[in-house]
């Protein structure tokens, strides 16, 4: 084989090589399993999936203009079905993308038009009344700490009851499990309520 024959060889061999690895590295969504909620699957478990692209294209970034008139005071879209909170600066420099955990049921779940009206760090809980009458064997007040269902941070809506918080149970986030407020990791919760203020337009879809 002469000189010339082998460096071509070579050299294609590399341009092979480095155009899978391209490949790889351009697509993990798409060629990486990852666990996602399946809300068909029983007891609605976590499951594998491969190439899913229903998922990814739900969970997806989004431009604010089709939701808000403007970005004054800032601005979060939650959308239900697809278990995303997004988040809007006001002077549209910072734009964040979380996962939540969204109501159990469609008769727990409110859409419109709300905004932040307190904000609570180590937020202490009491169930509604509503909450109490299914559920009677719960405790009538939890304190800051880490059995508190609102985690580290809460974020009061306009609605009466409802919250954006954290959450101790990092199995919920992804999930229908909530009894209508909005849940997110306790890490990005920090990073909301560090971004959000009291008049913070709330738009949930």
């Amino acid at each position: 084989m002469t000189a010339s024959r082998t460096l071509l060889d070579r050299r294609r061999f590399l341009g092979t090589a480095a155009a899978t690895v391209g490949a790889t590295l351009a697509a993990p969504a798409l060629a990486q399993s990852q666990a996602v909620y399946d809300p068909t699957a029983e007891n609605h478990e976590t499951t594998e999936y491969t190439n899913d692209r229903r998922n990814i294209s739900s969970f997806r970034t989004l431009d604010w203009r089709p939701y808000f008139d403007n970005t004054a005071n800032g601005a979060v879209l939650v959308d239900t079905i697809s278990r995303a909170l997004h988040f809007w600066s006001e002077d549209q420099t910072v734009y964040k993308l979380y996962p939540t955990s969204v109501p159990l049921t469609a008769d727990l779940t409110r859409r419109g038009r709300t905004e932040i009206i307190k904000k609570v760090e180590g937020p202490t809980w009491s169930p509604t009344p509503s909450m109490k009458e299914r559920n009677p064997e719960w405790p009538d007040f939890v304190p800051a700490g880490p059995d508190n269902p609102l985690g580290t941070h809460a974020l009061w809506l306009s609605w009466q009851y409802y919250r954006i918080h954290g959450t101790h149970d990092t199995r919920k986030i992804g999930r229908k499990s909530s009894n209508g407020c909005i849940g997110l990791y306790n890490e990005q919760i920090a990073e909301l309520f560090s971004l959000t203020k009291v008049g913070t337009q709330v738009l949930l879809i």
